[in-house]
């Protein structure tokens, strides 16, 4: 006997063996149990998800003569005989090539005579939405009100080409696509039966590229199997046959991407080329790349969202946090427009270089989106000059061209005046008395202890970094904020304006800070907030008691 292919040798043969359709199932075996049998369905779905083979299954149960819990025997001799079609109940039609008026008269021709045994005469009319406007009208009568011996199945892909008169005479049931573990479990059952050697992760990655139809898993499998005859079926092997990109790759592209390394971008996109992998492909998988790296931003429970094993959610959180949703959300729409653009390209290499590019670069496009990306990216650079030394940082001590008008105590509140004024050492000015001849009165100094020094200085000198990591609205909320001390194992942000004051205040945005402090620095630090108070000096430099001792010469008593 020829070969048969896996997806028609493992095809249905009752209701048990269908996988992903249990709603459908049950319904129609209930039916069947209590004799309340429809004259018209229509089953509506993707390819692949078990229309026609439920439709098969459901014409041998209703004329089987030992049915088993509303599925049919397949022993007795009705059911024997439409399984080698040589039964002439059951009549399949497929309407993409009898699609005509005179197609659909014959039907109504044939109606008209019961069947010669059996209960019922099933017609099964296949990709229905192809038949032709005259043709659902000449349809439409003997749909509403056929013999009682007849049934009509309609199946389709594209129930919104149907009309709704047709429509409101079937009951109709809707396929769903098949989830990826029913398709890997199928697979793996298979491979036992058929005796095949295949990696666990070589299957789950076919039934992800199935994309909710058992029947291309199973076309994809036998493909693998094919190519790799009488050896291990391995992940690489079916990345090697269906021309994909191991999901690493699209880690590093996306790192590339994030980083600016445009040469690198391109260079890697070559080596996945020169492998013979299938761009457009490539281009889809990246955007579910993508996709994926925005539920884990977007959502707390992302493990429950995304089919994956442990390390490749790992490497997915790592990656999330290098970016914010709008950046990704850009980079999807991109790379969307260029996945449609692939369709009819001739030069699918250039165009895919030209999408990299623009990822890289926002400012060669207009919209929004490039626009706001491009001020993350200005703003990044700020902070990465502030945490540098080269730009002042806020909570500083004024440099030379600020002019405090009174230096005052630690908690007072002078006013605050900048005017121009010249160096130390500026011709005109002496060098010893800079700050008196400027009239800049130098920052008051106060003691803490060591323990809260260190807190204190540790969190001024990565406050940059800290806001950035936070990233959304906190990275905005907090860039002209003052650190100073609040108490033992308390830090107080002190903020400049009152709209950043309303935002950063809040019990979630500072339980994020403090999240972050106790996970990169080991440090359990409570944050309080407040609002620097009008022409208030925040130039205040902490010292431990000793170096403030050596600085003075005297002793130092502490009041209640």
């Amino acid at each position: 006997m020829s070969y048969m292919a896996l997806y028609r040798k493992w095809r249905p043969v009752s209701f048990e063996d269908v996988k992903g359709q249990d709603p459908v199932v049950q319904t129609l075996k209930n039916q069947i149990t209590s004799d309340r049998i429809g004259h018209a369905y229509l089953f509506c779905g993707t390819r692949g998800t078990g229309k026609t083979s439920i439709a098969k299954i459901y014409a041998r149960a209703v004329n089987c003569e030992h049915p088993i819990d509303g599925s049919p025997c397949n022993q007795c001799a009705s059911c024997r005989a439409i399984l080698e079609g040589s039964s002439m109940n059951v009549v399949e039609i497929d309407a993409a090539s009898n699609n005509g008026v005179e197609n659909i008269r014959d039907i109504r021709e044939q109606v008209q005579y019961p069947p010669t045994e059996g209960k019922y005469r099933v017609y099964i009319i296949d990709e229905v939405h192809m038949l032709s406007i005259g043709a659902f009208n000449a349809l439409l009568k003997t749909l509403e009100e056929p013999p009682a011996y007849v049934i009509f199945i309609l199946a389709t892909t594209e129930v919104h080409k149907i009309p709704i008169t047709i429509l409101s005479r079937c009951q109709r049931y809707d396929f769903k696509r098949i989830s990826l573990e029913t398709i890997a479990d199928r697979l793996r059952e298979l491979t036992q039966a058929e005796q095949i050697q295949a990696e666990d992760k070589a299957l789950m990655y076919i039934a992800k590229a199935a994309d909710g139809s058992l029947r291309d898993g199973l076309s994809l499998l036998d493909q693998c199997v094919a190519f790799h005859y009488g050896k291990l079926l391995t992940y690489e092997n079916v990345l090697d046959v269906l021309g994909a990109v191991d999901s690493g790759v699209f880690s590093s592209m996306f790192n590339a991407v994030i980083e600016g390394r445009t040469k690198d971008c391109i260079t890697q996109l070559e080596e996945i080329v020169i492998q013979g992998r299938e761009l457009g492909q490539f281009v889809t998988d990246f955007i579910w790349y993508l996709r994926n790296l925005l539920l884990v931003q977007s959502t707390d429970d992302a493990e429950g969202l995304l089919d994956m094993s442990e390390e490749n959610l790992k490497q997915l959180k790592e990656d999330s946090t290098k970016t914010d949703g709008n950046t990704l959300m850009r980079y999807i729409r991109v790379l969307s427009e260029l996945s449609n653009q692939l369709r009819y390209a001739s030069q699918k290499r250039v165009m895919v270089e030209v999408a990299l590019i623009k990822l890289n670069r926002p400012s060669m496009e207009p919209d929004m989106d490039s626009v706001l990306q491009r001020l993350k990216q200005l703003e990044a650079a700020v902070e990465d000059l502030e945490a540098g030394g080269f730009m002042p940082k806020a909570g500083m001590p004024p440099q030379v061209g600020m002019l405090p008008a009174n230096a005052g105590t630690q908690g007072a509140q002078p006013q605050m005046a900048a005017i121009p004024v010249q160096a130390a050492g500026t011709p005109g000015v002496p060098s010893g008395n800079a700050s008196e001849a400027a009239g800049i009165v130098p920052p008051n100094q106060v003691s803490l202890p060591p323990a809260q020094l260190e807190d204190l200085n540790l969190i001024r000198n990565e406050w940059a970094k800290i806001i950035r990591s936070a990233g959304g609205s906190a990275r905005a909320c907090f860039r002209d904020t003052v650190v100073e001390p609040g108490g033992e194992g308390c830090l107080t942000i002190v903020f400049l304006d009152s709209m950043s004051y309303d935002m950063g205040r809040r019990p979630t945005v500072i339980g994020q800070l403090e999240q972050l402090v106790q996970d990169n620095y080991g440090k359990s630090i409570y944050f309080k907030t407040r609002l620097a108070g009008r022409g208030e000096r925040l130039d205040t430099i902490y010292v431990t008691k000793e170096d403030l001792e050596d600085k003075i010469h005297m002793d130092i008593t502490y009041e209640d």
